[in-house]
């Protein structure tokens, strides 16, 4: 039984492109107790194969957590499948408004401690004890209000190119990270502020939500479907829209349009920008904002460093990179020394 790609990426594109099909790039997730992940992750591996289902799936004791991109012909397929699964049925789905049909070349199901890496070791809320779901028009109605504290849930290099109106957006790297710090800086208002929260398409103010209500917090609201579900519901509905800029997302697209400003720079010239890039270097793969004049001139990459490596021979370049772990911890996002865009210079 096949568990596992048997195609690279490449070999996957072009069929994707030979086949001339449009595909959906959908998210979703779901809270839940499964008893064995492991089981359910290869019943979803074979069913998602099957369907032509690409992307990325988290699953864990706690529950799922997918990106995925499917076949638009076969959403009613998928669609029942999930609703035969009992903590799947009526899932929300959040579909993209911008299309790649490349969004994602693999299929990856993987399973692991938690489908959020929160750093909680607190076992005694139940994350499922979470704030009130508010839709679009709820939602701008308490931003609006003074006695609301909007809290962008999301990591720096995220809401670096969009975010809504008013919101704080705490710096951080990761999720674990924000917990602690919007807790620590707002305990103050447990009891006498609303404590609204948004994220790309929910997962993160589900269970934040839960936690701070564990904590004390008293008025907790979420964006329900997150910047995604309320991009479809202002469109749809003709309301005003609080987002500016851009949606991060995790798949090839790395961001969607949900309005016409550009609230950041490059990290190179500094000139209005909001388009991220992975330097092309591949010993760094730096996250970075790179406008097209600079990747132009460096070739996709991040810094003089990296432009002078990718002119190497590749199996030069193999022997720099081996034996080097490239994870956060040395390439923070948007935030390595190489990059000198305050200066606007990079040498």
């Amino acid at each position: 039984m096949q568990l596992y790609n048997k195609l690279s990426a490449e070999e996957r594109r072009e069929l994707i492109r030979e086949a001339g099909k449009e595909r959906l790039t959908i998210s979703f997730y779901q809270y839940a107790r499964i008893g064995n992940p492991q089981l359910f992750r290869n019943h979803l591996f074979v069913a998602f194969d099957t369907q032509e289902v690409l992307g990325r799936i988290y699953v864990a004791h706690e529950g799922i957590n997918a990106q995925l991109s499917i076949p638009a012909d076969r959403f009613e397929e998928f669609k029942d499948f999930l609703d035969g699964i009992y903590f799947l049925e009526n899932v929300r789905l959040n579909i993209a408004r911008e299309h790649d049909n490349e969004s994602f070349l693999k299929l990856k199901v993987k399973v692991r401690n938690k489908i959020v890496a929160d750093g909680l070791e607190d076992e005694t809320f139940d994350v499922t004890n979470k704030g009130v779901h508010v839709d679009a028009v709820k939602f701008n109605e308490l931003i609006a209000d003074p006695d609301t504290i909007l809290v962008d849930m999301r990591n720096h290099y995220e809401s670096e190119i969009g975010h809504f109106q008013n919101a704080w957006t705490p710096d951080v790297d990761t999720f674990r990270d924000s917990l602690d710090i919007i807790e620590e800086e707002i305990k103050e208002h447990k009891k006498d502020k609303k404590l609204v929260m948004y994220c790309t398409g929910g997962i993160r103010c589900e269970k934040a939500s839960a936690y701070y209500k564990h904590r004390g917090f008293e008025d907790v609201y979420q964006l329900e479907g997150g910047i995604i579900e309320y991009h479809r519901q202002v469109t749809e509905q003709g309301l005003e829209n609080k987002f500016r800029g851009k949606n991060f997302v995790f798949d090839h697209r790395l961001s969607e349009k949900i309005s016409d400003e550009v609230i950041s720079n490059c990290h190179q010239c500094g000139n209005p920008c909001d388009t991220h890039t992975n330097c092309a270097n591949e010993a760094c793969h730096l996250l970075f904002i790179q406008c097209e004049d600079c990747k132009t001139k460096y070739e996709n990459t991040c810094s003089t460093e990296c432009h002078e490596v990718i002119q190497l021979p590749y199996e030069e370049q193999k022997k720099l990179r081996a034996g080097k772990y490239n994870s956060n911890n040395i390439f923070k996002k948007g935030r390595s020394e190489k990059l000198k865009f305050k200066e606007h210079k990079i040498d």
